[in-house]
């Protein structure tokens, strides 16, 4: 009989939903004394973008990030996979090609079998061979609570990078995943995940952002950034800040990844981080929507999609179909309060 404890038991908090809260995480950046930039840095820390990019002698933009978090299923490999695929999307939500990766690792040796450690570990580089990214070495700490991610880096052309805080009133809103991922993950913790539910997460979870980039870049979009732990109304919200504008999100039209989602969040089954999501965004939210709706479109996401706003959404549209990637028009970026998210409709979670 095995009786290995289960990954997720080690958790303080699921995946992307045990990062740091946005309004601790401004706190603190806000106390920070930051330095003058050359003018070869394209994208720094100040409008908190999803990468770093700067200009390469070459001419060539190069996009550089890292992510990491606790385990968000018990299954070691997929959790490699998921991890390694969140790690790529930054550089995927800046317009941008990943070539180069680095592991992060902490573990608990005393506590967990280094044998899961190597099955971790395969799951990231082979979802990162997968995007065509190379994995060449990397850093481990003892820790007691386990911990994966990557840096990642990567190419782009400069004049098209895509960045989150250049959105324009009269751009439309689309999304290219569906949501909830960070409620079936706090589920699985708990023990309540229906096996289904989990595996349909873990195939969301475990796909690239690399087609929808690539049709986002084609298309010449406004501004872009992908949905992790601040959920999607927190991302909106840092879009809208950044951009000087305002947006209404349509409810009806947010594609939920399972009905059962919603009935895990009027349970209460529902992550802190996306709790401190909607404590964040409230004051900035007109909506009528009951509560467990609106921790939904603040659930705290791992490897969620992209949040593109275009003024082309039709030609966007077109070119996120010939890539066979599938999307949702989510609501339009308006004048207003910069901030300021007004939700109409409700949740459609289907029968």
């Amino acid at each position: 009989m095995d009786t290995r404890r289960r990954l997720t038991s080690f958790s303080h908090g699921a995946g992307c939903g045990c990062k740091l809260g946005p309004d601790d995480l401004a706190s603190v950046l806000s106390g920070l004394a930051l330095p003058a930039t050359s003018a070869d840095v394209l994208v720094a820390a100040d409008t908190g973008d999803d990468a770093a990019v700067v200009r390469l002698a070459s001419g060539e933009a190069l996009i550089a990030t890292l992510d990491f978090f606790t385990p968000i299923v018990d299954d070691p490999y997929d959790w490699g996979r998921i991890a390694a695929t969140n790690a790529l999307s930054d550089v995927y939500a800046m317009g941008g090609r990943p070539f180069l990766a680095l592991n992060i690792v902490n573990w608990p040796v005393d506590d967990l079998p280094l044998d899961e450690l190597s099955r971790v570990l395969q799951g990231g580089i082979d979802a990162a061979t997968g995007a065509g990214v190379a994995v060449l070495g990397g850093h481990s700490i003892t820790d007691p609570e386990p911990k994966y991610g990557m840096v990642v880096l990567g190419l782009a052309d400069p004049d098209r990078i895509v960045r989150n805080a250049t959105a324009v009133a009269g751009g439309r809103l689309i999304l290219t995943k569906p949501i909830g991922l960070g409620i079936v993950a706090t589920a699985l913790k708990k023990g309540t995940a229906p096996d289904d539910l989990v595996a349909r997460a873990v195939e969301v979870m475990t796909k690239t952002n690399a087609a929808a980039a690539a049709a986002m870049v084609a298309a010449g979009v406004d501004a872009a950034t992908d949905v992790t732990g601040f959920g999607l109304l927190g991302h909106l919200h840092k879009m809208l800040l950044t951009s000087g504008a305002a947006a209404e999100l349509d409810a009806s039209a947010v594609p939920v990844l399972d009905p059962r989602v919603l009935e895990l969040a009027r349970t209460g089954t529902v992550p802190g981080g996306s709790s401190r999501n909607h404590a964040f965004v409230r004051p900035h939210l007109v909506s009528d929507l009951p509560e467990p709706e609106q921790l939904v479109l603040a659930d705290a996401q791992t490897s969620g999609g992209l949040l593109i706003a275009t003024r082309d959404a039709d030609g966007l549209g077109a070119a996120l179909d010939e890539r066979g990637v599938s999307w949702a028009e989510v609501g339009q970026i308006v004048e207003g309060e910069p901030g300021r998210i007004s939700v109409r409709g409700r949740l459609d979670v289907g029968a």
